[in-house]
């Protein structure tokens, strides 16, 4: 798809309304306030991997997939992964309040004999679909989630949250050439692209644009957007979800800010793993809750 075609098809879907943007900011909020909540029980954790998916989650999660409260195994569900995996501890409040996991639980993140560690595991925690955190493997995992439901005749979309790091992994693009060869139009893949890794700029440590451009020459429909404008990355969701047209698998490059959020994470890639003294967690807390992203 061109860009051209791209944002044609962005004005063409259906646009939030006021109350339900506010409802999605107030969620990317959450989102970052308990990522700053459980990394303080844990001592240690992901903060601006997941500041930088934090509307990506709330998009998805409150607004674009097809999900039941109380039910995490419901057979029609929309399945999520992550490839990013370290950023699970943005995912965890959210599968509480589905009510998958309970609040117990939740409170209890990383303790000893509590399920909810740094990385998800599906064999132990309802609702997390790929047990991630290698790099690489979310993709295929999800290539084959689409493929089993088209051949058992089931609608369900799936979502696979990929790092931008990770597409220096070899595996990424296996999966996309079996994709879009079976045409697993119900497959979407969205990137983070925040720019950093573990080890620096991801684009110091080894290139990978034209990003979109490969994923074109894949063969999987793409696009590019602002992965903070929520009505921007929501009607874009929205309309991928609900294209039953299409015959090829989708990959969405949302270009974000690593540690959005917080004035002095977004500086830092540093932040990448860390832990906040009292001082700093007040001013990212206060700052979270008075800034409109």
């Amino acid at each position: 798809m061109t860009a051209l075609s791209a944002a044609s098809a962005r004005r063409n879907a259906p646009v939030l309304t006021a109350s339900e943007l506010a409802r999605l900011r107030e969620k990317a909020r959450f989102v970052r306030l308990e990522t700053i909540r459980l990394i303080e029980i844990a001592k240690v954790g992901h903060y601006s991997s997941v500041f930088s998916a934090a509307e990506i989650f709330a998009a998805l999660y409150y607004d674009v997939m097809s999900l039941r409260h109380g039910e995490p195994d419901w057979p029609d569900r929309d399945r999520f992964l992550m490839g990013k995996g370290h950023a699970a501890v943005g995912l965890f409040p959210i599968l509480a309040e589905y009510r998958y996991i309970s609040k117990e639980t939740l409170d209890g993140y990383t303790r000893l004999g509590n399920p909810l560690g740094d990385h998800p595991d599906m064999r132990k925690v309802p609702g997390v679909d790929f047990s991630s955190g290698s790099i690489g493997h979310a993709l295929s995992a999800g290539a084959g989630m689409a493929l089993g439901g088209k051949l058992s005749g089931r609608e369900f979309s799936v979502f696979v949250m990929l790092g931008d790091g990770e597409m220096q992994e070899g595996q990424v693009w296996e999966a996309a050439t079996f994709a879009a060869h079976h045409k697993l139009s119900r497959l979407v893949a969205i990137v983070d692209r925040n720019g950093f890794q573990l080890d620096g700029a991801v684009d110091d440590v080894m290139g990978i644009e034209p990003l979109a451009d490969k994923w074109r020459a894949f063969g999987w429909e793409t696009h590019e957007v602002d992965g903070h404008n929520l009505p921007e990355l929501t009607a874009l969701l929205r309309q991928v979800k609900e294209d039953t047209e299409r015959q090829t698998p989708v990959c969405i490059v949302a270009r974000t800010l690593k540690g959005k959020g917080v004035s002095y994470m977004e500086t830092e890639p540093g932040w990448h793993l860390g832990y906040l003294d009292p001082a700093d967690a007040e001013r990212a807390i206060a700052e979270i809750k008075n800034r409109e992203i």
